[in-house]
């Protein structure tokens, strides 16, 4: 399914995620008031335009309510990005995401309509730490301040063995919801899949138990 992003902003940020949608074959509008950086986006986007997101008439002159989500990634121009993101919602605008540079501009941008506030160079910051304190987690998704997604890299001596036989919601009370394979993935895997060197695990669950599995030194006696 094809869905309509725009993104406003076409700094290091705005760039790498609009090519990243693009790659994936989404449709992708590229908005910036700098000559340069549109240029420079189009052979990354599907369209690239240059227009003033601080303009009600230059917004609807590009039919920005049709869009299915409109992500703000304006770089430090605080005053620029939290008007964008008003517009956007007074204008209709269905999905709203906008980045922020601190937390109390991410408060605002709540405040004004934002349906979702990234903060990147913090969230960068975090998953680097986690990753550094637990090496064999290589991607996590933090759901609550309890509960996360995260890919395990299973233990050498979990090979041959299946998911009924590893039995992780007895021992850490996680659940398996994939296993990466390669450039595949298994979603919902049988319990009688039986794991191959390399395999990375997705489990969910209490991040105290997620923290035990990813640094444990072995499974399977």
């Amino acid at each position: 399914m094809v869905t309509t992003y725009a993104i406003i902003g076409l700094g290091r940020f705005g760039l790498s995620l609009a090519s990243k949608l693009f790659e994936a074959g989404q449709e992708v509008l590229g908005v910036d008031m700098n000559e340069e950086r549109v240029e420079d986006a189009h052979p990354y986007v599907t369209h690239a335009l240059i227009a003033d997101s601080t303009d009600a008439e230059a917004l609807k002159s590009i039919a920005i309510r049709n869009i299915d989500t409109v992500i703000v990634a304006i770089g430090n121009d605080i005053q620029a990005s939290i008007l964008t993101v008003l517009l956007l919602k007074e204008l209709g605008v269905r999905k709203v995401i906008a980045k922020a540079v601190n937390k109390l501009h991410g408060q605002v941008l709540y405040k004004v309509g934002a349906d979702w506030v990234i903060h990147p160079e913090r969230d960068m910051g975090i998953r680097v730490a986690h990753q550094l304190l637990s090496p064999n987690v290589l991607n996590f998704i933090e759901l609550s301040k309890d509960y996360s997604v995260e890919e395990i890299k299973i233990p050498d001596n979990m090979t041959k063995k299946s998911l009924r036989e590893i039995d992780l919601r007895a021992r850490f009370n996680l659940s398996v919801i994939a296993i990466r394979r390669n450039h595949d993935i298994n979603i919902s895997p049988s319990p009688d899949e039986t794991m191959d060197k390399g395999d990375v695990l997705v489990v969910i669950g209490k991040n105290k138990d997620l923290e035990r599995f990813a640094n444990v030194d072995s499974l399977m006696k």
